[in-house]
C-alpha cells in the first residue's frame, strides 16, 4: 500500500484496531424482516482481514451502539474477543479496554463513519473512516480509506495495519493454509 508516511509510522505503532459496525462493517442499511428482526450484510472479505491481523497479534475489538443476533453471530464467527454492543458511551468502552489489556491510545486505530464515533477518534493514535462517512468524520480522521461502508473498509484497514509491519504478500500467506478457516 501507498501511505502517507506519518500514516504509516501510526499504523505501525497499532496493537489494538477497533471497528464501528453500521456504516463500516455494514453499509448502515437497517433491513428489518416481517416479523421485525434486523438483518445485517457483513462483507466475508473484511473477515479475513480480520483474521488474519489477529493471527499476527494485533486485538481486534468491536464497539457498536446498537445490538442484534445477526452482529453476536459476526462477532463470534470471527472470534473477536473484546466485543461491546448497545454501547452508549463508546471512549469509556475503549479507556475499559485499554486499561485491562495494558494498552495505550497511542497504538490503539479505531475506524468509525458518524458523529457518535467522533469522541473516540479524537482520542486514538490513528483515526481511519470509510469513504462515504459523514463530512465531519472525514475532515477529523487522520485517513480517509477507499472503500465505503459495508465494502471492505475493515479489509482495507487490516491490509493498512499489516503492511506498515509487514510485507503484505507475506502476511496473506497464512490466510492461504486450510487451517486459516477453521475456528479457534
Amino acid at each position: 500500500m501507498n501511505l502517507p508516511n506519518q500514516i504509516k509510522q501510526k499504523a505501525e505503532g497499532v496493537s489494538l484496531v477497533v471497528f464501528d459496525v453500521d456504516g463500516v462493517l455494514t453499509d448502515g442499511t437497517l433491513v428489518y424482516g416481517a416479523n421485525g428482526e434486523e438483518v445485517k450484510h457483513f462483507n466475508v472479505k473484511d473477515g479475513v482481514g480480520i483474521k488474519l491481523l489477529q493471527e499476527y497479534g494485533v486485538v481486534v475489538s468491536i464497539i457498536s451502539a446498537k445490538t442484534s443476533k445477526p452482529l453476536l453471530k459476526r462477532i463470534d464467527d470471527l472470534g473477536v474477543k473484546h466485543a461491546y454492543t448497545g454501547c452508549k458511551d463508546k471512549v469509556a468502552a475503549l479507556t475499559e479496554l485499554a486499561g485491562r489489556l495494558g494498552i495505550d491510545f497511542e497504538q490503539i486505530a479505531y475506524c468509525g463513519d458518524d458523529v457518535i464515533d467522533l469522541k473516540v477518534m479524537l482520542k486514538v493514535g490513528l483515526s481511519l473512516a470509510p469513504a462515504d462517512a459523514y463530512s465531519m468524520v472525514l475532515s477529523k480522521s487522520d485517513y480517509a480509506l477507499n472503500a465505503m461502508g459495508g465494502k471492505g473498509v475493515a479489509r482495507e484497514v487490516c491490509d493498512l495495519i499489516l503492511s506498515s509491519k509487514m510485507d503484505l504478500e507475506d502476511a496473506y500467506i497464512k490466510a492461504m493454509l486450510p487451517e486459516f478457516e477453521v475456528r479457534k
